[in-house]
């Protein structure tokens, strides 16, 4: 006789007039036919599937038993209680896949797997990458607006120039031996400003 899966279960609701139950139950019903063993619930209520891992306790939590073996699937209700921004979900379907761990979407009918599931993957990946494609050519584009906009009207596109006193007193304290940190919190500036300096020749 095989060993049953251990399986996550997953609940999110947007708001804290919802309810998971439903959710549960039909989740709690496949497990039984599928003779899974759910070893925990994480349950994110009242959070919305576009926020992040950060503010998504209960999703956290799962990541880390994903990741420390404790479990070999995740299931869940439908694809947008795992998440409602596609570069999200790819990058959480990429790391259950490096985890060793399998997805089930009880809405979509998803299991991977399945080879049916592992296409959805694929699929998914695809149109991440395009979403990411078509986001970097509207910010080419608008960079290009703007630069001949502010051609015309005699603004200048990017970032301002660091003074001159400023990039003489960024190397300086660099060369005592001073951590880019250090120096930015002494000149009241940015870590990013003094890494440009730096980069660049004096």
């Amino acid at each position: 006789m095989s060993t049953p899966l251990r399986v996550g279960l997953y609940l999110r609701v947007s708001t804290d007039e919802q309810t998971v139950e439903n959710q549960r139950l039909d989740l709690m019903r496949v497990a039984e036919q599928r003779g899974w063993h759910i070893v925990a619930e994480y349950v994110d209520a009242g959070i919305s599937g576009a926020k992040g891992r950060d503010e998504r306790p209960e999703f956290a939590r799962l990541c880390r038993d994903a990741s420390g073996g404790k479990l070999d699937m995740v299931a869940a209700w439908a694809l947008d209680r795992v998440g409602r921004s596609l570069g999200h979900l790819v990058t959480f379907l990429e790391e259950l896949r490096a985890w060793r761990v399998g997805l089930y979407l009880h809405k979509q009918q998803v299991d991977t797997t399945t080879a049916t599931g592992r296409a959805f993957l694929h699929m998914a990946a695809l149109f991440s990458e395009f979403e990411r494609d078509t986001l970097l050519e509207r910010i080419h584009a608008g960079i290009a607006r703007a630069r001949i906009h502010g051609t015309k009207s005699g603004k200048p596109i990017g970032r301002p120039p660091v003074p001159a006193v400023i990039r003489r007193r960024i190397r300086a304290l660099r060369s005592q031996g001073r951590g880019k940190l250090a120096i930015a919190r002494e000149l009241h500036c940015g870590v990013g400003t003094v890494q440009r300096v730096l980069a660049t020749t004096a």
